[in-house]
């Protein structure tokens, strides 16, 4: 019976190392990273926005490793995020422009994009690298679409949202992610292969 109950637990225990990630994960196990796919179309707000500042277009890196995040880090990036948010007032590019879709630094008010942005500047400021400051484009639970700033690290990839106060792991918030800027070519978008609603609800559950 001994040798029995070993040989059912050696069995157990490689169908759990052997199992598939897609067959299901609990929050404890959600992904700490989004998975980047092929290069796909760049938002035409940011090529535009590419036009008038190339340098924050053009970081090229090798390297894919996300930086560790000190607690000193961590405490800039929740500031400055709150101070974003607390300090622009949210609105539509129609109503402050006239036109649709213009991503612009915002000095009194602004849109989602424009948030991401203005975070974006002032974490570069701080001494993060650009290449680990990507605007990413987002669903609504409702459908409707929305852009934020994530933040690579070696803890995982973090939303900084105009919407929402906290700081939060990409993987814990209702959004479908779509894509976002290359960490490789701050230039470039590539798709978000577990961004999707179906994927990001099983790790919530």
């Amino acid at each position: 019976m001994k040798n029995g109950s070993r040989a059912i637990m050696a069995l157990v225990t490689a169908a759990a190392v052997f199992a598939p990630a897609s067959a299901g994960f609990s929050a404890s196990t959600a992904p700490l990273s989004m998975i980047t796919g092929h290069v796909t179309s760049q938002p035409i707000g940011h090529y535009e926005f590419c036009q008038t500042y190339p340098y924050e277009c053009s970081i090229r890196t090798r390297s894919t490793v996300a930086p560790k995040v000190t607690d000193h880090g961590w405490e800039t990036i929740r500031k400055i995020n709150d101070e974003v948010n607390r300090s622009i007032i949210p609105m539509t590019d129609l109503e402050i422009h006239g036109k649709e879709e213009l991503w612009v630094y915002p000095v009194l008010a602004g849109d989602c994009e424009d948030f991401a942005l203005l975070k974006r500047k002032k974490l570069q400021k701080a001494g993060f690298s650009l290449a680990d400051l990507l605007i990413t484009v987002v669903r609504k639970p409702d459908g409707e679409g929305h852009a934020v700033l994530t933040v690579r690290t070696q803890s995982g990839d973090f939303v900084l949202d105009n919407l929402h106060e906290e700081v939060k792991l990409w993987s814990e918030t209702r959004y479908t992610f779509l894509k976002r800027q290359s960490s490789t070519d701050t230039g470039r978008w590539v798709t978000i292969e577990n961004g999707s609603s179906e994927v990001l609800v099983g790790a919530l559950r």
